[in-house]
């Protein structure tokens, strides 16, 4: 997508007016934002691209999340971008050190100064006329000042995540209001929340509460995690030994390729054999968790999940510290269900009752696409369920739009990175090829009937209403394998047959502001007063 495509004075009568034009817009500034936005400055020379981010600084999860113990669920050699290596040994990291990775990846890339924060949108609407997108922002100052913009773009790439970050999944439950403690949900926790020497309660049993546990635990009177029903827990090394090896024999580039072969490897062979012998990998994981817990939790009520290994994710404690709780006495699981709050904590349906200064609601997300953007295509709305996933990154009857959605048993960065670079396979086919649009269709035959993603977590069925389906055969499966979607999207074919590429525009788009110049004074304005040494909003190759 070229400057070549720019309205021709001739055509000025015909022209759509916008405030800017733009080839790409990426929404998002967090993880999928920044590989998203590498690789089209890298494989795209030329592309006039921005970064659209709703809150006023970047980092996505790692920069909401800041409950105690926050931590990567995946290890940081995939975690981490394959174009700029974790550099420490360690494979488990707090979402502190996450956060800084991220911050000095977009300024060592130069991608900072091409965000605008406080710009979430709110809708985008395509018209096949000017094969455009135009996306209604609201924009939201670093001085609380707020307005409203539009811009338009010939592709649009969400990178905004899945969940909403406004609220998490808060269920409710009798006499909350007589609690004279306090509730707090780990996805705003609060900075002055002081649980030194209280009772603390964790309602779940899902990652979120599994790594607060033990952080609560160290200061904490004592922590009780209150699960309905028990999560597999999967103890791991922090520290990756072979990295540490590898690295001191070969150059790091080397060393830091096969280390992120290895574990992709490693937990792919995992999942695998977990889905093929369900059985005996859910009698080593018991076995083993039972073995870490030495009798401090009952195995088969605390320990023994209701379904098979992955049929939700697994939950990871990082040199086994929730069973270091556990036998420290300052820790405990009940598997049991709230019938009320009361005053002073939570009578259980058993009779049991649990006293408590602090309710963590570790309850699980709320399930959110296109950070709540609503979409059209010719003025019909667009709903995502009822539409079928194109090789996990677009949606059928929908152009020119990709979004990112990583793997659930494994690294969230290895999918983003693969849909990154297919996005610009797909221009710089569009740019050869004098298309101006590409929408993938189902054929003659082909149906979508399948969830999109084969889960039984809560988070995800709760989500059934929200979330594409698949179909039965490639392009339209969901793969979880990172070496199936190597193949297919690094070396497949672009124009599949199920992609078509067209040219639709009617009309021209004329741009009242060069795309190339510096952003309007209130963009300028948000983003010198959050990234101070950052350059200007330019194209992408200034």
């Amino acid at each position: 997508m070229t400057s070549s495509t720019a309205t021709n004075a001739s055509d000025a009568s015909d022209a759509v007016t916008a405030a800017i034009d733009l080839d790409v817009i990426v929404v998002g500034a967090g993880l999928s934002g920044i590989a998203a936005a590498h690789y089209l400055r890298e494989r795209c020379p030329g592309t006039r691209f921005a970064m659209l981010e709703a809150r006023q600084s970047l980092g996505g999860t790692w920069d909401l999340f800041r409950y105690p113990g926050v931590r990567s669920d995946s290890d940081m050699f995939t975690l981490g971008f394959s174009f700029r290596p974790w550099a420490s040994d360690q494979a488990i990291a707090d979402g502190g050190r996450i956060l800084d990775y991220l911050k000095d990846t977009a300024r060592a890339e130069g991608l900072d100064g091409l965000i605008r924060y406080g710009h979430k949108v709110s809708e985008a609407r395509w018209d096949s006329s000017i094969a455009r997108w135009t996306l209604y922002i609201e924009r939201t100052l670093a001085d609380g000042r707020q307005d409203t913009q539009s811009l338009t773009c010939r592709f649009l790439f969400m990178c905004s995540g899945y969940y909403a970050y406004d609220a998490g999944h808060a269920p409710t439950w009798p006499g909350m209001d007589a609690f004279t403690g306090t509730v707090v949900h780990p996805q705003h926790w609060p900075a002055d929340l002081d649980y030194r020497d209280k009772r603390v309660v964790i309602v779940g049993s899902g990652a979120t509460a599994v790594t607060l546990l033990p952080s609560l635990a160290a200061s904490a009177a004592h922590v009780t995690m209150l699960q309905r029903s028990p999560s597999y827990i999967l103890s791991m090394s922090q520290r990756d030994g072979v990295a540490e090896r590898l690295r001191a024999w070969l150059p790091a580039g080397v060393a830091h390729r096969l280390v992120r072969m290895k574990n992709v490897l490693i937990t792919l062979g995992f999942y695998n054999a977990a889905r093929r012998w369900p059985h005996v990998i859910r009698r080593l994981l018991i076995r083993r968790a039972a073995q870490q817990a030495q009798g401090h939790a009952d195995v088969e009520r605390d320990l023994t999940p209701r379904y098979h290994p992955w049929d939700q994710r697994l939950c990871l404690a990082p040199n086994g510290d929730i069973f270091k709780a556990l036998r420290s006495t300052r820790a405990d699981i009940v598997t049991d269900e709230i019938a009320t709050f009361t005053a002073n904590g939570l009578a259980l349906k058993s009779g049991k009752t649990l006293d408590a200064d602090i309710v963590v609601t570790a309850t699980g997300l709320r399930v959110q696409l296109m950070g709540g953007a609503r979409l059209l295509v010719d003025g019909k709305p667009v709903v995502l369920a009822d539409t079928v996933s194109y090789k996990g990154m677009m949606y059928s009857g929908v152009p020119n739009l990709a979004s990112i959605f990583g793997y659930t048993n494994a690294s969230w960065t290895l999918k983003a990175e693969l849909i990154a670079q297919y996005v610009c396979r797909l221009i710089r086919h569009m740019d050869a090829h004098d298309a101006d649009t590409c929408v993938p269709h189902l054929r003659e035959g082909e149906h979508g009937g399948l969830p999109a993603i084969g889960l039984t977590s809560g988070y995800i069925q709760r989500a059934t209403g929200v979330l594409p389906r698949q179909g039965g055969r490639k392009p339209w499966v969901f793969y979880q394998s990172y070496l199936r979607d190597l193949r297919l999207m690094r070396w497949g074919s672009v124009d599949d047959g199920a992609m078509r590429f067209e040219r639709r525009a009617t009309r021209a788009v004329a741009n009242t502001s060069d795309a190339s110049s510096e952003p309007d004074v209130a963009t300028r304005e948000a983003n010198s007063a959050n990234t101070p040494n950052a350059a200007p909003v330019t194209e992408a190759t200034r």
